[in-house]
């Protein structure tokens, strides 16, 4: 998952404003973290999050839901590529 610097530069990028404290709330509590990124409270944690932020800082949460799935995926993807050149390779198929 991005580093929670990186998701303040992204944030900036897209509205203005870092979110700071949105994303230290999201990824700064280790005993919270994997709750707070539980996508399946979305609703319930984006609700919350509008009330007290507004209807931008809501985005900003599930934007940066998006980008530590997709950086997990991306991951994982690289790893599969490798593992299937690795074997390719292994059986001099490549």
């Amino acid at each position: 998952m991005p580093p929670v610097a990186k998701h303040f530069k992204t944030s900036s990028e897209r509205t203005g404003k870092e979110y700071r404290e949105l994303h230290e709330w999201l990824d700064n509590d280790p005993e919270k973290k994997a709750e707070r990124h539980d996508l399946t409270k979305i609703y319930e944690y984006g609700k919350m999050i509008e009330e007290k932020y507004g209807e931008e800082a809501r985005n900003e949460y599930i934007r940066h839901l998006h980008d530590d799935v997709k950086t997990k995926f991306e991951h994982l993807q690289h790893d599969l590529e490798k593992a299937i050149a690795d074997t390719l390779d292994y059986f001099g198929v490549r």
